[in-house]
């Protein structure tokens, strides 16, 4: 590799391997009994007492707030490159970043209040998320609109004098289930006749606000994802200060630019971590299960597979890695075509890696009794969720398509 982790991220990839294997591997089991015994009487958005005590013990040994790329009151930042192992290892439990004040949307939102936010938005919003007090969601997506172009984006934010007049409906609005979920980040239009790209802007509104209503939950896959969860949410004459907008009207589209090249990382380092455990699972169950006389890891459609799997993952990962190395280096925009390759390949190994997995454990892979299936739908979610698949691609078809019409021009016009 052209380049190396940090000390201190060698530091706290080794500290959080041995937390996983001291706190949140064994609390698995308890995690999920805690989770079903909400939903047996009736209320699913709680929060396990297991999380909350497994946060004081993560914040004890310092490894909360691991993801900030910049120095924050005192909370020191960490480049793109050295956050994304740490992602990984996250990755292989789907409820463990929360353990350590690193899960998403909140991460997201720290960074875009960290980066866009006033000093008076830091202070009360910011302050708290930081100290994992509070939790946050981020209501762009639409159900009346295709939101893979968020221009198409409709709710509608208007002034009124000294506030801000929001109606909308949002959905899969994922953490405001959360019995602690405080703040929304909303997208809406102050200015349909704006240019393109200035029409958007976003705003903070307090979950308590009146005309704000969580309309449902959206399972995925059956899951609920709860406490977390994903949320249909109704937004009706919402009125907040205008000193709740972020950075001004009609900078929205700019700030989820800037937003989502730091989550794509993480989302694609996390994909990699629960394509590493699955391959672990897979290998474990070939070589403990006998048919037609022998092992099944010794037929050879699964050497096929683990030798496929190992070379994905592998791939993947140094994808990953060399476009976080990218965005520190050259910033998020030159880095655009590297950010757009890995979040299509990241989640699309995830998924083949994991459906490989569930087939090596026969009819136990698509139970409840082992983690194969979360995992199978959250990684399929994944190449949806910031940006589909399609949506990339076709952002790096065109960045090669440019760079192809450049290089015929510089010499003169001729192909080859």
């Amino acid at each position: 590799m052209p380049w190396d982790y940090s000390a201190k991220t060698t530091d706290l990839l080794e500290r959080l391997n041995a937390f996983f294997d001291r706190y949140i591997y064994p609390n698995e089991a308890r995690y999920h009994a805690e989770m079903d015994a909400f939903r047996r009487a009736g209320n699913a958005w709680q929060q396990p007492a297991v999380v909350e005590e497994l946060k004081v013990i993560a914040r004890e040994q310092g490894l909360w707030n691991m993801f900030l790329p910049h120095e924050y009151r005192g909370v020191p930042g960490i480049s793109n490159l050295d956050y994304a192992p740490l992602c990984e290892v996250m990755g292989r439990v789907s409820w463990s970043s929360e353990v350590f004040n690193c899960s998403a949307p909140d991460t997201g939102n720290m960074e875009t209040l960290e980066r866009y936010g006033t000093p008076a938005q830091q202070d009360r919003w910011l302050g708290p998320l930081l100290d994992g007090k509070i939790r946050s969601a981020f209501l762009m997506t639409e159900p009346a609109v295709a939101s893979s172009d968020a221009t198409n984006i409709q709710c509608d934010i208007r002034r009124d004098g000294d506030h801000y007049v929001i109606n909308g409906r949002k959905w899969f609005s994922s953490g405001a289930g959360s019995p602690h979920c405080a703040i929304y980040i909303v997208m809406g239009k102050t200015d349909v006749d704006a240019p393109r790209h200035a029409q958007q802007s976003m705003v903070l509104v307090p979950a308590n606000t009146p005309g704000v209503k969580v309309e449902r939950h959206i399972s995925v896959f059956g899951y609920d994802d709860a406490p977390h969860g994903h949320m249909e949410i109704s937004l009706t004459d919402v009125r907040v200060p205008v000193d709740n907008i972020l950075l001004g009207e009609g900078r929205g589209f700019e700030i989820a630019q800037g937003r989502l090249g730091p989550g794509r990382i993480h989302h694609c380092m996390r994909s990699i971590g629960a394509a590493e455990r699955a391959l672990e699972m897979m290998i474990d169950r070939l070589q403990t299960r006998i048919a037609f006389g022998k092992p099944l890891a010794d037929q050879s459609i699964w050497h096929e597979r683990i030798a496929e799997s190992r070379c994905m993952i592998d791939q993947a990962r140094l994808l990953t890695l060399n476009a976080a190395h990218r965005m520190d280096t050259v910033g998020n925009k030159a880095a655009q075509a590297e950010i757009a390759m890995i979040k299509v390949v990241a989640p699309n190994v995830s998924c083949k890696v994991v459906d490989w997995a569930i087939q090596a454990h026969g009819g136990a892979g698509v139970s409840q009794d082992f983690w194969l299936a979360e995992a199978y739908a959250h990684q399929r979610t994944v190449r949806i969720v910031d940006g589909p698949d399609e949506v990339h691609r076709r952002a790096i078809a065109k960045l090669e398509l440019a760079k192809r019409t450049a290089a015929r021009a510089a010499r003169g016009g001729q192909a080859g």
